[in-house]
């Protein structure tokens, strides 16, 4: 059978996706680029905002359209509105979160122990979800209470993969392939807190100690997980130097309402150790703008810490109440305008601190795992592809340089990307 796959949201719902794909293919059946192609199809949905829930209904019904007669829905806007994803078109299956180990299992009527996995190929899933880097889930669900966040309703508890679960992934990627592992979690930084008082740390020793990964890179993390100390990892060459640490308001009382576990002082100096260690370090983050009760002066305080900061890179998204939490509740809500107004001033600030950032590597060499190959005529071959520190580059290859490892020297930017020369002879010795 044709089966296409789907996904809107985060890392995590990539990485559950991937898996579905083995599995199907372990069972015999073919994952196809587009729905017109497919007689079956899943979605792994998202309910992170408003618009995120939009999307996930307009791609089924997208897919129902396309002429795919059986869809599987599941993720977190099927987990808390099972009945309105059930009444979409040609919907047969609607799996919620916590069945969704069971998805591939269930739609083919299959015992669970019936699968013997492939790697974790580097012949990625076809169509827009095209990878090289393989996302390894290492945890799932959040014990944080964060006002705004709709995740925890849908991912329940905190929950760690056994070190040895995690490890049997990272392997088989490598086997498959990969150049680079992505961790990935609702609450990565708790990994470990339910297995004994292990932490975060213990993890990503074991991978470096026990696996041949030539890039590590780490998820999001919430910055009350992490301390000086923890930056010292990153003597490990193969740890990339980029930290996604979501702040999402730099007003103390605005972060007091949300219930975040830090203070604009504490994530400060917790950026600053980071730098102390590693002073090209790409710090990007996550920001809400209009967030219930949010004055002028909160806003205000919001977007000095934002410039202070100097972030490489950043998701400004404007608040968007989501049923079930407590900021949808609160008095205050600001008006739609506002909240879009104050979007545009905050990623106006991040893309400033952005470009600032990419213009520092202007003339350095550097690594760069190629994501995407382009035939580009007679001059070669257009890639892209990211480096450690996670900017954006592209170059002309002779030959497609897909899910390889190359020096290249950065010599312009072309808006969010940085063009670049390969050197020669990592051509020639990858031929």
């Amino acid at each position: 059978m044709k089966i296409f796959l789907d996904t809107i949201g985060c890392r995590l719902n990539q990485a559950e996706i991937e898996t579905m794909s083995r599995q199907f293919r372990a069972a015999g059946h073919e994952i196809v680029a587009s729905a017109e192609q497919a007689e079956m199809a899943v979605v792994n949905t998202c309910a992170v905002t408003t618009q995120a829930a939009s999307d996930s209904r307009s791609k089924i019904r997208t897919i129902a359209k396309a002429g795919v007669n059986e869809i599987s829905v599941t993720g977190c806007w099927t987990t808390l509105q099972p009945n309105e994803a059930a009444a979409l078109p040609n919907v047969k299956h609607v799996i919620p979160n916590d069945k969704k180990d069971l998805l591939v299992s269930q739609t083919l009527h299959l015992e669970p122990s019936a699968f013997d996995l492939e790697p974790i190929d580097r012949v990625p899933i076809p169509g827009l979800h095209r990878r090289t880097r393989a996302f390894i889930k290492v945890q799932d669900g959040c014990d944080n209470k964060c006002t705004f966040c709709v995740t925890t309703i849908a991912r329940g508890e905190g929950r760690s993969r056994p070190l040895a679960d995690v490890l049997n992934d990272i392997h088989s990627a490598i086997s498959g392939g990969s150049k680079e592992i992505v961790l990935t979690g609702v609450h990565l930084g708790s990994w470990g807190q339910d297995l004994g008082g292990q932490h975060l740390r213990s993890l990503i020793e074991a991978i470096l100690r026990e696996t041949d990964t030539q890039r590590l890179r780490l998820s999001s993390l919430e910055p009350w997980d992490l301390d000086a100390d923890f930056f010292s990892l990153w003597t490990d060459p193969r740890l990339m130097p980029h930290l996604h640490l979501p702040l999402q308001s730099g007003s103390d009382s605005t972060l007091k309402r949300m219930l975040r576990k830090t203070t604009p002082q504490s994530f400060r100096e917790l950026v600053r150790a980071a730098r102390n260690v590693m002073p090209q370090v790409a710090i990007t983050t996550d920001l809400i703008a209009g967030f219930p009760g949010e004055t002028d002066e909160e806003f205000a305080e919001t977007l000095g810490f934002v410039r202070e900061m100097q972030f490489s890179g950043g998701h400004v998204f404007s608040y968007s109440p989501r049923p079930g939490t407590g900021a949808a509740r609160m008095k205050g809500q600001v008006q739609p305008e506002i909240r879009k107004r104050r979007n545009r001033i905050l990623q106006e600030a991040i893309e400033e601190s952005a470009k600032s950032y990419r213009k520092r590597f202007i003339g350095q060499t550097m690594s760069v795992l190629w994501e995407s190959t382009t035939e580009f005529g007679e001059g070669g071959w257009r890639m892209e592809g990211w480096t450690g520190n996670y900017l954006r580059v592209s170059a002309i290859a002779p030959s497609p340089r897909w899910n390889e490892v190359d020096e290249v020297r950065l010599e312009w930017m072309t808006g969010g990307i940085l063009e670049g020369i390969i050197a020669s002879q990592n051509i020639q010795g990858g031929l």
